[in-house]
């Protein structure tokens, strides 16, 4: 029954994908985590174990633009949020994780706008 639940594939996709991708001081990693309602964004230090921008619609500097949005539309301001604060903090190279999850809809939509702001992946 667990081989067909859509969670348990995507946890396995993310510790397939996760092998792979590594954030490191010159190049953090930028993770990407979907909720039913809401979409978190961290660029992260792996090799200093450091979360060094973080972002999701529940923060207030989103949340207080995005009040009747669509899910997608809260997902680019979440990019573009963090994105603007990585650049004020001198990263603009990253390292895109996309959580396991498909590159379509809120994901693709976060990556995108966080590449519109300034950020190079």
């Amino acid at each position: 029954m667990s081989e067909r639940n859509p969670s348990v594939i995507r946890k396995r996709r993310h510790v397939r994908v996760r092998r792979k991708i590594t954030g490191t001081a010159s190049r953090p990693r930028l993770c990407v985590f979907r909720s039913l309602n809401h979409i978190h964004a961290q660029i992260v230090d792996d090799s200093g174990g450091l979360t060094l921008v973080s972002m999701s619609t529940l923060d207030p500097e989103v949340r207080s633009r995005t009040d009747g949005m669509v899910k997608v539309k809260k997902a680019e301001a979440v990019g573009t949020s963090l994105a603007e604060r990585a650049v004020e903090k001198g990263i603009k190279q990253v390292v895109f994780d996309r959580g396991g999850y498909q590159f379509h809809g809120r994901v693709k939509a976060l990556a995108e706008a966080a590449r519109q702001a300034g950020l190079e992946f």
